[in-house]
């Protein structure tokens, strides 16, 4: 069999398996206790089940399983291993309610494993300055994702668009085992996006949004690319933007007004500021998807181009980033006071 064709299977596959075992989770959720009761600040207006995550989970780990022959076996087990350790912590938040912080040291602790199984961006060349960097990038990433799963659809969906360009870059680059891996994340998340569109009949809950964040930043660590090694570290990030502005946005909006980012909850987020000026929230999501693709086609365009336009373009990103941080926090378009 091809690599080609496993890729395509375990797309499908993961996809297929998202699709059978929602329901299931679904009719599970009720049962242990793991619902999204409505709050004042959530969206819904009913209790959804909220364990979705455990579909694209057994989608994933399937895929793994598939990959064990061929993947080099001690990194492909520690990415499991801790995405695994991340889904469990989170579904432990789901129905217990944990502490911030709790979660905030078990991430840092998967991270620092992570690691150490060498699966570590390498860019200072200096090992402490690296180990940090991974340590931050894979607990941060893992957070973002966790931030943006605030709309129905959106956080399924941007993983499922950032995924698509992790395999599209894994395949340009002959990494097809990263590139499986990915496939497998995208077909999950497809097939979980049946029943978490608009009005969503069920929730990935913290479960989900670790397991996919910490995944996801791994997979980035991993990916590899055959032209301007230099700037190469930029293109993960520039796919992986739209979660870093979102969790930037709202750090920045929660410490100006004296809270804690990481334990004061709010409809803050960038989704929340779109639909509160005018767009409805299928819209909202649906903009932030194409926000995310465009962010996926410059990542690609900076992994082709020479090293001066590379960062020229990478450059733009940033300034852009920046802009629309004092746009949306404290420019013209400041969300509405009533929404904090």
């Amino acid at each position: 069999m091809t690599s080609e064709s496993t890729i395509v299977i375990l797309l499908f596959g993961a996809m297929v398996i998202a699709v059978a075992i929602t329901p299931l989770s679904k009719w599970l959720a009720p049962r242990i206790g793991v619902m999204a009761i409505p709050r004042a600040r959530d969206i819904h207006t009913r209790p959804v089940p909220r364990l979705g995550g455990l579909a694209i989970f057994i989608g994933v780990m399937a895929a793994a399983l598939v990959l064990g022959q061929q993947f080099e076996f001690r990194q492909l087990a520690a990415m499991v291993f801790g995405a695994a350790l991340m889904s469990f912590l989170g579904l432990a938040d789901d129905r217990f309610s944990l502490s911030a912080y709790l979660r905030l040291v078990l991430q840092l602790a998967a991270a620092w494993f992570i690691y150490y199984t060498g699966v570590k961006i390498q860019i200072f060349q200096i090992e402490w300055l690296d180990m940090v960097l991974t340590i931050v990038w894979i607990a941060g990433i893992t957070n973002a994702m966790n931030f943006l799963d605030n709309m129905d659809g959106l956080l399924a969906g941007i993983c499922a668009v950032i995924s698509a360009f992790f395999l599209v870059l894994a395949v340009m680059n002959g990494q097809y085992l990263v590139g499986a891996l990915a496939a497998a994340l995208v077909g999950a998340c497809v097939g979980f996006l049946f029943y978490n569109l608009n009005p969503a009949t069920v929730f990935m809950g913290d479960s989900g949004s670790m397991f996919i964040g910490f995944l996801l930043s791994c997979v980035a660590i991993k990916l590899r690319f055959a032209q301007v090694q230099s700037v190469s570290w930029t293109v993960p990030l520039i796919i992986l933007a739209l979660p870093v502005f979102d969790t930037t946005l709202v750090s920045i909006s929660r410490l100006r007004r004296g809270k804690n980012p990481l334990t004061t909850p709010g409809k803050d987020h960038t989704s929340h500021r779109l639909a509160d000026h005018g767009l409805s929230k299928r819209e909202a999501v649906m903009v932030l998807y194409l926000v995310c693709v465009a962010l996926g086609i410059t990542g690609l365009l900076v992994s082709m181009l020479d090293r001066v336009a590379a960062y020229l373009l990478g450059g733009a990103v940033v300034f852009a980033g920046i802009y629309l941080l004092w746009y949306m926090e404290f420019g013209p378009w400041k969300q509405s006071r009533g929404s904090h």
